[in-house]
């Protein structure tokens, strides 16, 4: 599985950058999501759909801010982030996994392929 991730960018605080994710193939038990790297820190869960649920999952520092939504037709997802803060600075990346229980969406190891990473720049 392929995975192209595109989006972000610079922006200042209290702006908006949409992410998008696209896998080149697409199952009914497949999940896509978001983690995020930022300088000298640990890669952790942002945000991530479940096909197999049809359900989102969102990090607590992401809800109310960021939105996820899926394209079948793309077999993408996208997320729209608002209120963007400068501690949302790292950079972002995209995540595949089939057969994902719940107990893993927020886990690293839960996920198979991973796409390139995206900055996200958000200055004060």
């Amino acid at each position: 599985v392929q995975l192209q991730a595109y989006g972000g960018g610079s922006v200042q605080a209290g702006g908006s950058l949409r992410l998008s994710c696209a896998a080149s193939r697409r199952t009914n038990t497949m999940a896509l999501a978001w983690f995020r790297q930022a300088p000298g820190k640990e890669r952790e869960f942002v945000v991530a759909f479940r096909w197999s649920s049809n359900t989102p999952h969102y990090a607590d520092f992401a809800k109310g801010r960021f939105t996820i939504s899926r394209d079948n037709a793309k077999n993408a997802v996208y997320v729209q982030m608002n209120s963007l803060k400068p501690e949302d600075t790292a950079v972002y990346y995209c995540a595949y996994a089939t057969n994902l229980i719940l107990s893993r969406v927020r886990q690293l190891d839960g996920y198979t392929y991973w796409g390139q990473g995206t900055q996200v720049t958000v200055s004060s």
